[in-house]
């Protein structure tokens, strides 16, 4: 008898036991379902909302400084070097005295033609004299009509033997002028060639010394033929507007990194192609009061050629590039995430110039996209308000 309670008690038990086990399983599974309810909640992302906006097309190009102008100095006339008159590196001004030469030869050349001018005017004196008597003599037969005609050929001869002293004493005096050698422009002058002493001939080859004017200053900077092709072909579809009349705005970065201080102007477009390089030459000219810039110094010219103002620029974070090449980038359209393929220009700093893809109210994600995929609804909050919101200042350490 006691073995039968025993076994019941035992069956009874085990009855408990497995609801119990029942009901922690439904609870458990209860509480499994409701998961499913936290993952419906449609993830944030931040968005962008394009506005076009008038954008100056700008061409980064290197270059280099060259003088306004250069004069290469070179005797005239032959002879010693008696003086340097400048200080070399210095500033001179046009007609300044650079070098002088012995003159004593040329001052005696000049004595000479003028002696020989003062004998031809003496001759040509007494040779209108004599035509003059002459004249009047033939008209009463005193003297023959071939005399006459002699005594005139003779006052002809003695005027041109005059001009042609004229004309050497002149000579004279100017080579004994260029025995002083001036400075044809102002500038900068380098080092001399010569010293006291040397021995000069007229239009040698090799320079005395050489005077560049640096205020203003060229900088000629080359351009590939393939962006002159592209922005020809987009002012004359009307996509760019002309920035200028051909004296474009240009300024300077220099070899440190720093930017030059002064505008410049484009002056000259090169009309010709170079057949090594594919490049064209433009020439623009600036300011250089404080001689900042020197002839050679190599500079990076940033060049405003165009400008387009219904331009769309985007951060480059917002866009995604493919192994293949392809550029795309998420958009929220009715809630939803669309991805959208790009075409894009340049950059411009942190930003992608976009020629397609995109649309004036168009919302561009450019943060939390990685979170979220095409046709997934998300939750959109604008990034440029979120940017606003103030924020715990950090130290800097």
């Amino acid at each position: 008898m006691s073995t039968k309670i025993i076994t019941k008690f035992l069956v009874t038990a085990a009855v408990l036991l497995s609801l119990i086990i029942l009901i922690i399983l439904v609870i458990l599974g209860g509480c499994s379902g409701g998961e499913p309810a936290l993952e419906a909640v449609p993830p944030k992302v931040s968005v962008i909302s394009i506005k076009p906006q008038s954008q100056v097309l700008t061409t980064e190009l290197a270059g280099r400084t060259q003088a306004f102008m250069v004069a290469q100095i070179r005797p005239q006339v032959g002879g010693i070097v008696q003086r340097r008159l400048f200080v070399e590196g210095a500033d001179v001004k046009v007609g300044q005295a650079l070098y002088q030469l012995d003159a004593a030869s040329y001052t005696a050349a000049l004595a000479q033609s003028q002696a020989s001018l003062a004998k031809y005017r003496a001759t040509l004196k007494s040779a209108q004299a004599t035509a003059k008597r002459d004249t009047e003599l033939v008209k009463i037969n005193a003297i023959s009509q071939q005399d006459n005609e002699d005594a005139q050929a003779t006052l002809l001869t003695a005027a041109a033997d005059v001009q042609v002293a004229e004309a050497e004493v002149q000579t004279a005096r100017i080579n004994l002028a260029y025995t002083r050698i001036t400075s044809p422009v102002s500038g900068r002058i380098e080092t001399s060639t010569v010293t006291p002493g040397a021995l000069v001939v007229a239009n040698q080859d090799s320079a005395l010394t050489t005077v560049q004017q640096l205020d203003p200053i060229y900088v000629d900077v080359t351009q590939s033929t393939t962006e002159l092709l592209r922005l020809k072909r987009d002012l004359a579809s009307g996509v760019l507007q002309s920035n200028g009349d051909g004296e474009a705005s240009i300024s300077l970065k220099l070899d440190d990194g720093t930017t030059y201080n002064q505008p410049g102007r484009l002056k000259v477009s090169g009309i010709s192609v170079n057949e090594g390089t594919g490049t064209v030459t433009l020439r623009a000219v600036f300011a250089n009061p404080d001689h900042l810039l020197l002839p050679g110094m190599y500079v990076r010219a940033v060049l405003e050629q165009a400008r387009n103002d219904q331009a769309i620029v985007i951060p480059q974070k917002a866009v995604n590039r493919s192994a293949s090449g392809v550029t795309t980038a998420l958009l929220v359209v009715d809630g939803k995430v669309e991805q959208r393929e790009l075409t894009l220009d340049r950059a411009i700093g942190n930003q992608w110039w976009v020629t397609s893809g995109l649309k004036a109210g168009d919302q561009l994600i450019v943060e939390g996209g990685q979170k979220v995929r095409a046709g997934a609804a998300v939750q959109v909050q604008d990034a440029n308000a979120q940017a606003a919101t103030p924020s715990t200042p950090v130290k800097e350490g």
